[in-house]
């Protein structure tokens, strides 16, 4: 028997295809039974063996201090986070860059991810009077995992970014100040800093800009800091975070070789707080406690901050160096490509200037090859106009050992000139 019942609209929502179930679908499956498939779209951090033994080591302490232990487990935090944690995060933070956070300017939740969805809801959506208002992403292409995160519908408006070409096989993303408009409709302004899909890194010059801008607008500035400083720190070029009463600035502990644990951090107003910590409560009692126990030695004594500048962020830098080889030798003089610029994050976002078939298509060729990317067009969300660079970009990890990003760029090259008719 079935029962032939009705969604609401929300759960409607939660029907349509979107790019982040996809790649979450696709990521898993490989993960789980197709081993000669090429893992090059997925968001997962490398295993950095330095990093892992610092891991293992606090488990194995973690387990041997059977009071910490069982807190760990059988308690539940309050849904702001364990309040040890924040404080130590305030105080890390304070210390570093010389802000004056406290313990209720600071939130954990189940991941930044989740930390998305509060707070787009939060800010955007229906109003007690009516008005619909939108997040406004001034710098596409934007990360993937923001596209679905609405409960109402088409909540995002994107602007597309300027293009500054760098030569003949290097291009850089810029904020379109000039055509940038903070409507009435515009509850907040977001960007991701590095840029998840293509490593761009936004300057200090744009961020003080949008951070002005959102000043005077009274609007929040979102700033998504998964792979930015001071942890995980995998960024390559100047980048001075910032945070003041209208900023909500996110970080997360997955880009540390932790995203089992699933542990983001809102920094934010009290306001903001206080809604967070009601949205913990409400959708998930409290929050995971695993990687707040097993961070909070390394925040107190200012290692993960060490961690991060010596080891990830190096490692990184140098994974991607080689990526960008292996592309020069793969791609040579005759398959049409450019990169962008690579100032942080992990991965290489090409672009294919008038490539003869979109890149979902390319994808699926290259899915066949055992070779899983992630189309540029999930990129692109929110545009109130078609943009034709939209279907010429893809996205590839260096996260990956490697022996599989070297086999993976070259069956890339192999399908790209294909495509090109080389």
């Amino acid at each position: 028997m079935s029962f032939d019942f009705k969604f609401s609209t929300f759960g409607e929502k939660l029907e349509q295809k979107g790019g982040i179930v996809d790649l979450m679908q696709d990521l898993g499956k490989a993960l789980n039974g197709q081993t000669s498939m090429r893992m090059m779209g997925g968001g997962n951090p490398a295993a950095i063996p330095e990093v892992q033994s610092i891991w293992r080591k606090r488990t194995v302490e973690l387990l041997s201090e059977e009071k910490e232990f069982n807190s760990t487990l059988v308690n539940y935090d309050p849904p702001s986070g364990n309040p040890k944690y924040l404080s130590a995060v305030a105080k890390s933070l304070n210390h570093e860059y010389g802000w004056d956070l406290k313990s209720k300017n600071i939130a954990v939740t189940s991941g930044a991810q989740t930390a998305f969805f509060f707070l787009f809801n939060i800010l955007a959506g229906e109003f007690a009077n009516g008005q619909q208002k939108k997040i406004l992403l001034p710098l596409a292409p934007e990360y993937i995992g923001y596209a679905n995160q609405g409960i109402t519908q088409n909540i995002f408006v994107t602007q597309p970014a300027i293009i500054e070409e760098k030569g003949k096989n290097q291009f850089k993303y810029h904020v379109d100040f000039k055509q940038l408009k903070i409507h009435d409709e515009i509850a907040a302004i977001c960007v991701s800093r590095p840029t998840n899909p293509s490593g761009n890194v936004l300057t200090d010059q744009e961020i003080n800009q949008l951070s002005e801008i959102s000043r005077s607008k009274n609007i929040p500035l979102i700033i998504d800091n998964a792979y930015g400083n001071p942890f995980p720190g995998a960024i390559f070029t100047k980048a001075t975070p910032i945070w003041d009463e209208h900023i909500i600035l996110t970080l997360s502990l997955s880009k540390l070789g932790l995203p089992g644990t699933r542990t983001g951090i809102v920094i934010g107003s009290e306001k903001i707080i206080a809604a967070i910590t009601a949205a913990n409560a409400i959708v998930g009692l409290a929050n995971n406690n695993i990687g707040q126990a097993l961070s909070l030695p390394l925040i107190e004594s200012g290692e993960l901050i060490t961690m991060s500048k010596n080891l990830i962020k190096p490692f990184y830098k140098n994974r991607m160096l080689r990526a960008r080889s292996y592309v020069e030798d793969a791609f040579g003089d005759t398959i049409p490509y450019k990169l962008h610029e690579s100032e942080g994050a992990f991965f290489l976002w090409f672009w294919f200037p008038g490539l003869p078939i979109t890149t979902i298509k390319l994808y699926e060729k290259l899915k066949k090859r055992n070779v899983l990317v992630v189309p540029g067009e999930y990129f692109f969300f929110g545009l109130a106009d078609q943009w034709d660079h939209s279907h010429e970009c893809i996205r590839v990890t260096f996260s990956q050992s490697d022996n599989i990003v070297k086999e993976g760029i070259q069956i890339i090259a192999e399908e790209v000139a294909k495509s090109y008719g080389i």
